[in-house]
């Protein structure tokens, strides 16, 4: 039981006042929130370069069926197409780079998050 003194307050002697209890756990909530908020952050910034990418294999699709129509030899479409491949394959590589880059990118986050104290199973 605590004990009361002349002023009606606690004297400090139980365990958790009625608000710490509220309070209990805020800390790594808002440490998580931030974290998803930054994650989300992330995730959004890499959505919109990989549309971008789309859109620029869509665009050269496009150009090999425009220069496909042009041809009027069997060489001349075999170039056309070896140059399409070839644009597809450094594409390809890119894409690999930047697919390391943002997964790097988002697990730098969620472990400055938990190297900080501030992550999920910090106390």
């Amino acid at each position: 039981m605590a004990n009361k003194s002349t002023d009606g307050k606690s004297s400090g002697t139980t365990p958790f006042e009625p608000m710490d209890f509220f309070n209990f756990g805020k800390g790594q909530t808002d440490a998580a929130l931030k974290m998803q908020k930054e994650i989300l952050g992330a995730y959004e910034q890499a959505s919109r370069v990989w549309l971008v990418r789309v859109q620029a294999e869509v665009e050269l699709w496009s150009q090999l069926a425009a220069k496909l129509t042009a041809t009027r030899s069997v060489p001349e479409a075999l170039g056309a197409y070896q140059e399409s491949v070839a644009q597809r394959m450094q594409m390809a590589a890119e894409d690999g780079r930047k697919l390391a880059e943002d997964c790097k990118e988002i697990l730098g986050k969620i472990t400055q998050s938990v190297s900080k104290g501030s992550g999920l199973g910090s106390t």
